[in-house]
């Protein structure tokens, strides 16, 4: 999840049956390379013989093993740009200090992209784009890529404004391996931002025997993805953890220490904070500056997509880098892990119906719901649907309970009445140690966004699927 927006990455820790991986069901693929099921190629005009996947992460890797699970069985291509095989992020900052490798895609999702891809180059990254009326070509370092159509799976990148190079930044496995040899027993850590990777880090970091202190800007934690009224609930965990919580607090400069490792964080009160590390935790960006004159790029870098990533002809996208618009839920901005995960399914579907012979025929049914995961500060959160600041906000639950609770976002706009009782839309869903409702709310919002009588669902003794109301 970005700490900048509503959206964001994560995974359970419930791995239970066939390729259930952390709480989402990855794709059903064997591992495969071509000639696996019927082919999707021809001769016709407009034939698909050969696509290009721009990036080499779990969006990248899961278009892959789509494009081979649906039948394709012409030339694939993936470009990568850090040199290793795909692997997942989330462990990245749950996983902090438990882990000495990357968590490979292979055995995480069962997804091998060796044996998918034709041409892998894990360390050739793109650098432009362009689309012809019979195909595209992608410039990298090493010459250009030819292809019938591109999938963009670029993902982001950290934010880190001008003048804090001296801070670290946690968005790749050299990243996490950098901070983790900083972060010995005794260090100090400043973490600006409390969004969902300072949080991670900050509970994982004091555990391991560091002092950390969270700057955030903003009043409560969480308050541009979660909303005021929620975030406020989360404020308590961090005095409770042992971590030193400042907000209202906003960064002025972070400058290097002479002759040390380390940084001074300059507030604007006027306050000064040292941390053998500084961790710039203030969100991400789509990685596409590189494609802002050849493609409909929003003010955050985001690409503009259809309900399934279709962008222009021949060009589609998925995960962190796109928003999908005209969903079922609205608006989706990329950055859901889910979205890394799921998306590829119907994205592929869609080129395979726009481009082969139709055999991938397409459906505008999602197969899941914008879904987020987060381990922090002795908490589980898992947050589905697409809630916004101005939907209101209705607890199912007592915060600081032990039964765990949750938070349900409603349509206030079209508010309205059944058999006398308040009914409103169901728009989104945060859910705190409260396991056993995940499964049943990912089942409960696979199809859209529910109408739901607002008294039984704030019933924490109710299940939510009772609430559930059908106008006639």
């Amino acid at each position: 999840m970005r700490d900048d927006d509503l959206v964001g990455r994560g995974r359970c820790s419930d791995t239970q049956g066939l390729r259930t991986v952390r709480g989402a069901v990855a794709l059903s693929l064997p591992v495969r390379g071509r000639g696996y099921g019927g082919r999707v190629t021809s001769d016709r005009e407009g034939s698909l013989r050969s696509v290009v996947v721009v990036g080499g992460g779990l969006a990248g890797a899961q278009t892959a093993a789509a494009l081979r699970a649906q039948g394709f069985d012409g030339r694939v291509t993936l470009l990568g740009a850090e040199g290793r095989a795909p692997y997942d992020r989330p462990p990245l900052s749950k996983e902090l200090f438990e882990r000495d490798s990357p968590a490979d895609l292979v055995h995480e999702v069962g997804v091998d992209v060796a044996a998918l891809a034709d041409d892998l180059r894990p360390a050739e990254p793109a650098h432009a784009l362009e689309v012809r009326p019979d195909g595209v070509v992608v410039a990298t370092s090493s010459g250009e890529v030819e292809a019938d159509a591109v999938v963009l799976a670029v993902g982001s990148r950290p934010v880190v404004p001008a003048g804090w190079e001296a801070a670290a930044v946690l968005h790749t496995w050299d990243d996490a391996a950098r901070l983790r040899a900083r972060l010995t027993p005794g260090a100090r850590l400043v973490s600006v931002g409390a969004g969902w990777i300072g949080a991670e880090v900050a509970g994982v970091a004091t555990k391991a025997g560091c002092e950390v202190v969270v700057v955030e800007a903003l009043d409560v934690p969480l308050e541009r993805q979660l909303g005021a009224d929620v975030g406020k609930h989360l404020a308590p965990w961090y005095a409770a953890a042992g971590v030193e919580l400042r907000l209202g607090e906003a960064v002025v400069a972070i400058r290097p220490d002479d002759g040390g490792d380390g940084a001074s964080v300059e507030l604007a009160s006027g306050a000064v904070l040292h941390g053998d590390v500084v961790l710039a935790a203030v969100g991400a960006r789509p990685a596409t500056d590189w494609l802002r004159d050849t493609l409909p790029v929003d003010a955050r870098g985001s690409i503009a997509g259809d309900a399934v990533g279709r962008v222009a002809p021949r060009v589609y996208a998925v995960g962190d880098c796109v928003t999908r618009h005209g969903t079922v839920y609205g608006d989706v901005p990329g950055g859901h892990w889910s979205a890394a995960l799921h998306d590829p399914e119907s994205t592929v579907r869609a080129l395979l119906s726009d481009l082969g012979p139709g055999a991938g025929a397409e459906s505008g049914v999602p197969g899941h719901a914008p879904y987020v995961f987060s381990q922090q500060l002795g908490h589980d959160l898992a947050l589905f649907g697409t809630p916004s600041a101005f939907d209101e906000v209705v607890l199912r639950g007592l915060p600081g309970h032990d039964d765990g609770w949750a938070a349900l976002y409603l349509d206030g706009d079209n508010a309205q009445t059944h058999d006398g009782r308040p009914v409103a839309r169901l728009r989104g869903v945060l859910v705190v140690d409260r396991h056993r409702e995940v499964g049943a709310l990912r089942r409960l919002l696979r199809a859209g966004l529910p109408l739901v009588d607002v008294e039984a669902a704030a019933d924490p003794s109710r299940p939510l699927k009772d609430a559930v109301v059908i106008l006639p």
